[in-house]
């Protein structure tokens, strides 16, 4: 089968467009008058992007469109039940493709489906769309496969994509109000310097009086806002493109990584986090039958912090020597000692996988409770400091006409 880029017309008049696969364009047309539409062009995916390429096209729908992880977990669950009712890899693939919505993921899984079809193993198929189907993915998929409980495993994966996506929604939605009353000050700050400040202190001029420090640090401040707002969005933009380009360097991530876990606060949220994904996804892959070693070097990748994913490459290597999982851990002083206290309770006991979990849990609980706990001191802050702002700027406006209505007086 081939994947077909498709516009039409549907029974209301209006025009609609997708992507479908099907044998040939014949048997898609066919296919899409059964739906209620009227197809007017069909074209193969790859053609229709390669037309697109050349003639400078963006279809900024589809540059824009991101598969979320929230739609990966959808998938999965949905392809382990269908697995689970005897219905074979293939069919059930193409059942999926009919229901997807977004063209990336149909297209992806389309490919997929021909490539298992053709013989090729599931989890070779997936390492085809890295950008859909991580590292993490496509080996438990392997070793589910090799273990005859891909049905299994697709459920465990299902379960782990779902709890990282709500630890990440917990994140998210407790950093929203922080974020826009950062938003909102600084646009209600800027309002006053640029448009109330000129107008109100423009009366001064009128007075022959020495001004206080402060109101004349106002009116700079203003001026050069308002005169040279150009060069300063330049200088932040330079600073922000120049901080990117340093960070995205080996020395300036590894730099930058190791000075977050030092911040009081949010250097413990950092761990907390990375300690949950890490006994989150090394307990899924280590049920799933991956290997030990493979399944740390997939981890580590999930830590998003350069200085503990080199915490647990040593200890890949420590582990390769002979030593278990809880000594080199220990030893690197950056793993809670709970946690690798607990880590050496479940290798004596052979319960590795279920203490992991254990671990898991905990610390989503925990990153929720500080979370909350940050958030809570946070909104106070926020809002005294703009207070003191606002509170500084009608200080610098009121006191000289204070003074003022007291000198006419």
């Amino acid at each position: 089968m081939a994947v077909f880029q498709w516009t039409g017309i549907d029974a209301k008049g209006k025009d609609v467009k997708g992507v479908r696969d099907a044998d040939n364009p014949k048997i898609l047309r066919v296919l899409l008058k059964k739906d209620g539409i009227l197809a007017t062009a069909i074209e193969e995916e790859h053609v229709a992007q390669a037309r697109a390429r050349s003639a400078g096209e963006v279809d900024f729908a589809r540059m824009f469109e991101r598969v979320s992880t929230d739609d990966i977990a959808l998938l999965t669950r949905q392809l382990a039940t269908l697995l689970h009712s005897g219905v074979p890899l293939v069919e059930s693939l193409s059942a999926l493709i009919e229901q997807v919505d977004k063209p990336a993921l149909q297209s992806a899984l389309t490919q997929i489906r021909d490539r298992v079809n053709e013989g090729t193993s599931f989890a070779e198929a997936l390492q085809g769309h890295p950008k859909i189907f991580e590292a993490l993915y496509y080996n438990m998929v392997a070793a589910g496969e090799a273990s005859g409980t891909l049905d299994t495993v697709l459920d465990r994966l299902a379960d782990h994509l779902d709890a990282s996506s709500a630890l990440r929604g917990k994140v998210i939605g407790a950093l929203a109000y922080p974020a826009v009353m950062l938003l909102f000050t600084v646009t209600v700050v800027g309002f006053m310097m640029v448009v109330v400040v000129p107008q109100v202190t423009g009366i001064f001029e009128d007075f022959d009086q020495v001004l206080p420090w402060y109101t004349r640090l106002l009116i700079f401040i203003s001026n050069t806002i308002t005169d040279y707002w150009w060069l300063l969005f330049g200088l932040f933009g330079g600073a922000v493109w120049g901080f990117v380009r340093w960070i995205r360097t080996d020395s300036g991530r590894a730099v930058f990584d190791a000075r977050i876990l030092q911040l009081p606060q949010v250097g413990d949220l950092v761990m907390l986090i990375a300690v949950a994904r890490f006994s989150r996804t090394l307990a899924t892959l280590l049920a799933s039958g991956v290997s030990l070693l493979t399944a740390l070097d997939i981890t580590k990748r999930v830590l998003g912090n350069v200085e503990l994913m080199g915490v647990i490459e040593d200890a890949r290597e420590s582990i390769r020597e002979g030593e278990s999982i809880a000594a080199p851990l220990k030893r690197s002083g950056k793993f809670p000692p709970i946690v690798t206290h607990m880590i050496a309770i479940g290798e004596r006991s052979g319960q590795l996988e279920a203490m992991l979990e254990h671990v898991a849990v905990a610390y989503d609980n925990q990153v929720s409770v500080r979370v909350n706990t940050l958030t809570s001191l946070l909104e106070p802050v926020m809002i005294i400091v703009m207070g003191i702002i606002v509170g500084s700027i009608a200080m610098s406006i009121l006191m000289p006409m204070m003074q003022m209505s007291e000198f006419i007086g």
